[in-house]
């Protein structure tokens, strides 16, 4: 009796025993992500499970530590650049927005006037000083004051507030007059005289000036001597010390 060869090519199909056991074991699971029978094929899972529908684009993707997505390449060239560029905007802050001095010169004076009266003597004297703003942004003037000053005496005051703003990094002249009345008797005597050729006063004038700039207020100061002729009317401008 000759018994047949096995045939090593032959398939065998599915175990009918594990394919059982898979499918009990399925059962003990609800599908996945849903709380009814309505839904869509999970598509991270390869179907065999499902999702609420409309909650598709809800999935979380869990990336792996070693992924190289996670390890961005030159991060130290960009952290490097990046601290380079605020230093740099930094400085070009402070540079132009660093506040500057302004600076208050006297120039002439431009014009003496001289009225006599029986009791007294009225001066208009007219100056002329430079206002120089050193800073990158314009000056606002708030309130220019001024007194005048003869023998240590004060004899005069001056307030001005409709002055206009100085622009940056410039220059800009004003002229201010000044009301001189001479009471004193000595002082009358001395600018009426005619026998007394030569009638000069020497005028100390102090000046406060009030600014605005870069949010904050600040006072500029001057004190300043210069000499006038009591006995005639001057026009023409000599420079102040």
């Amino acid at each position: 009796m000759v018994t047949p060869a096995n045939n090593n090519n032959t398939k065998e199909g599915p175990d009918p025993t594990k394919v059982m056991e898979k499918v009990k074991t399925l059962k003990h699971f609800p599908p996945y992500g849903a709380m009814n029978s309505t839904g869509d094929t999970c598509p991270t899972c390869r179907g065999t499970g499902r999702i609420p529908r409309g909650h598709e684009d809800h999935l979380v993707a869990v990336i792996p530590c070693n992924d190289v997505r996670l390890k961005p390449r030159r991060t130290k060239l960009y952290v490097c650049v990046s601290m380079v560029v605020c230093l740099f905007l930094c400085c070009l802050f402070l540079f132009f927005l660093f506040p500057r001095s302004v600076t208050i010169t006297p120039v002439s004076v431009l014009s003496v006037m001289v009225y006599f009266k029986p009791l007294t003597i009225e001066m208009e004297v007219t100056n002329l000083i430079n206002i120089t703003n050193e800073n990158f942004v314009p000056v606002q003037i708030v309130e220019f004051n001024v007194q005048g000053l003869l023998v240590k005496e004060v004899v005069a005051k001056t307030k001005i507030t409709n002055m206009t703003a100085i622009q940056s990094r410039s220059q800009k002249p004003y002229t201010f007059q000044i009301h001189l009345p001479i009471i004193d008797k000595g002082l009358n005597d001395f600018c009426k005289s005619k026998s007394i050729k030569i009638h000069t006063l020497f005028l100390e004038l102090q000046m406060t000036m009030n600014i605005s700039y870069l949010s904050h207020t600040e006072q500029l100061s001057l004190d300043t001597f210069e000499y006038i002729d009591c006995g005639a009317n001057s026009t023409i401008p000599h420079p102040t010390n």
